[in-house]
C-alpha cells in the first residue's frame, strides 16, 4: 500500500505544473517547491543542529509558534527549520516566521516536498535535524518512515485524532504502523486520547492545545493601531474578522438596516479587489478601504474594509463584539481564540462541527452562533444594547482562554525529563 501510496504521489508530483496553469494558489504550490532543496543548503547553518518544525499552514503555524519560540531558548546554540505544506501559510510568514527569534536561530522557512521516498530522503540527508515537531495533524507516511530507520526524535503537538481519519478506515490502515515515528503524542483532548488509544498506542499526554498560549500572548504586547483608535473615536465597534461572501450575506443587512449602532470593520479571509468592491457596492453607508483611507478623515466612516493582511490579531483589541467567518458555509470556522483572548462576545455562523473549543464556548454563553440574517440581527443588537449582558458574555470569553493556558509548558517538562 505504501507503495502503491508512493507512485500515486510521484504522478501528483508530475502533474502538478498543469494545474497551476488553472490555479493561482496551485500555481504558488508548484513555483514554491521547485527551490526547497536549493534554499536549504543556502539557509541551513553548517555543522549547526537543527530543529524542524513543520505546518500544515498557517493556523497550524499559529498553534506551534509558542512551542517554537520556547524550544528555541531551551535551545540555543540549535538553528530551527520551518516547513509549510500551502501557500496560505508560506506566503504569508516565509519572511517573517522567525521574527522573536534571535538571527542566529533563524535558519530556512521552506515549502515540505510532496511525501515521496526520494524527497524524504534527500530532504533529511540535507537538513539532519535532531528532533522534529508536526502540528495538529500532518502525516506523511515516507517522511514519518524515514525519520523512524534513521532514528529522529519526532513528536506530534496539539495533536488531533479523529474517526474520519483515515487510520480509522479500511483503506488507510497501513497508515498505523507510521505512527510509530512518533517518541510522544501531545494531544489536545480526551477524545483524540481515546482514538489514538483504539489504535495501539499508549505514548501520549492530554496537553491540550497550544493555540491557547499563543492567544494569551497576545494581551500582553503592545496592539494599538493609530488608525484604528482614529476609526472607533471611542465608540461601539464590531470586528468581522476572516470573512467570506456566506458571512457578508448577513453582516451586510444589518449594516445597512442599523446604521450608528456601531462601528464596523471588516476584514475579508481573501484580499481579492474584485470581492472587496463587491462588497463595497453592497454596502449603503459610508464606507472607506485601509489602502485609501486619510487617518485624518477615517472617523467619518461608518465601515472600514481591511484590504492587507496582518492586522486581524490586533484589530480584535479594538471590539466590543467580535463576528468570526467560516462558520456561514464550508470553508471552516476561523480562529475564534484570537477575539476571546481580549474579553469580548463572539458571534459566529453554526458550522462548528469540527472546532470543539468553538462548542465549548458556545456552552459557557461567551460564544452565539447563527444561522440566517434575522438570528445575526437579534444578539447582536442585544449584545450592542444591553452592556451587562456584554460584559458578562465578554468575560466568559476571556475566563476560558485564561483557563485552558499550559500545554507549552507540557511539551517542555517532557523534553526537560
Amino acid at each position: 500500500m505504501r507503495r502503491l501510496y508512493s507512485f500515486l504521489t510521484s504522478v501528483v508530483e508530475r502533474s502538478l505544473p498543469v494545474t497551476g496553469v488553472f490555479s493561482d494558489k496551485m500555481r504558488l504550490f508548484v513555483r514554491g517547491r521547485t527551490a526547497v532543496f536549493s534554499t536549504l543548503m543556502k539557509d541551513l547553518e553548517d555543522r549547526k543542529p537543527v530543529i524542524w518544525f513543520h505546518a500544515a499552514s498557517l493556523g497550524e503555524y499559529e498553534q506551534g509558534l509558542p512551542v517554537m519560540e520556547s524550544v528555541a531558548q531551551q535551545y540555543p546554540k540549535h538553528q530551527l527549520l520551518l516547513t509549510f505544506f500551502s501557500p496560505s501559510g508560506y506566503e504569508v510568514k516565509k519572511n517573517s516566521a522567525f521574527a522573536n527569534l534571535p538571527d542566529r536561530q533563524a535558519g530556512a522557512v521552506t515549502y515540505l516536498p510532496l511525501d515521496t521516498p526520494s524527497n524524504a530522503r534527500d530532504f533529511l540527508d540535507i537538513v539532519q535535524p535532531e528532533m522534529v515537531f508536526f502540528i495538529k495533524y500532518e502525516f506523511w507516511p515516507n517522511y514519518l518512515k524515514e525519520l523512524k530507520s534513521r532514528k529522529i526524535r519526532t513528536f506530534l503537538i496539539s495533536g488531533v485524532f479523529r474517526e474520519n481519519q483515515a487510520f480509522f478506515k479500511p483503506f488507510g490502515k497501513w497508515m498505523t504502523q507510521y505512527l510509530d515515528a512518533f517518541e510522544h503524542f501531545f494531544l489536545q483532548d480526551n477524545a483524540s486520547a481515546e482514538a489514538l488509544q483504539s489504535l495501539g498506542f499508549s505514548n501520549f499526554i492530554i496537553s491540550g492545545d497550544t493555540r491557547f498560549d499563543r492567544v494569551s500572548h497576545q494581551i500582553e504586547v503592545d496592539n494599538t493601531l493609530d488608525f484604528a483608535t482614529a476609526f472607533c473615536e471611542d465608540q461601539l465597534c464590531v470586528v468581522c474578522g476572516s470573512t467570506w461572501k456566506e458571512d457578508d450575506d448577513i453582516i451586510v443587512p444589518f449594516i445597512n438596516q442599523n446604521k450608528g449602532t456601531a462601528k464596523f470593520i471588516i476584514a475579508p479571509h481573501e484580499i481579492n479587489s474584485d470581492k472587496i468592491s463587491l462588497l463595497q457596492k453592497r454596502l449603503q453607508v459610508k464606507t472607506v478601504l485601509y489602502s485609501e483611507m486619510d487617518i485624518n478623515t477615517v472617523a467619518s466612516y461608518d465601515v472600514l474594509i481591511i484590504d492587507t493582511i496582518g492586522l486581524l490579531t490586533r484589530l480584535y483589541s479594538y471590539a466590543t463584539v467580535a463576528y468570526v467567518g467560516g462558520a456561514m458555509g464550508t470553508t471552516g470556522l476561523h480562529n475564534i481564540l484570537e477575539p476571546a483572548t481580549f474579553g469580548m462576545p463572539i458571534i459566529t455562523g453554526s458550522n462548528l462541527e469540527k472546532f470543539p473549543e468553538a462548542k465549548r464556548l458556545q456552552q459557557l454563553a461567551g460564544l452565539f452562533t447563527v444561522k440566517d440574517a434575522s438570528e445575526l440581527s437579534t444578539i447582536l443588537k442585544k449584545l450592542l444594547m444591553d452592556k451587562n449582558f456584554r460584559t458578562q458574555s465578554g468575560m466568559i470569553s476571556g475566563h476560558y482562554v485564561n483557563s485552558n493556558t499550559g500545554a507549552t509548558r507540557k511539551v517542555l517538562e517532557y523534553l526537560e525529563k
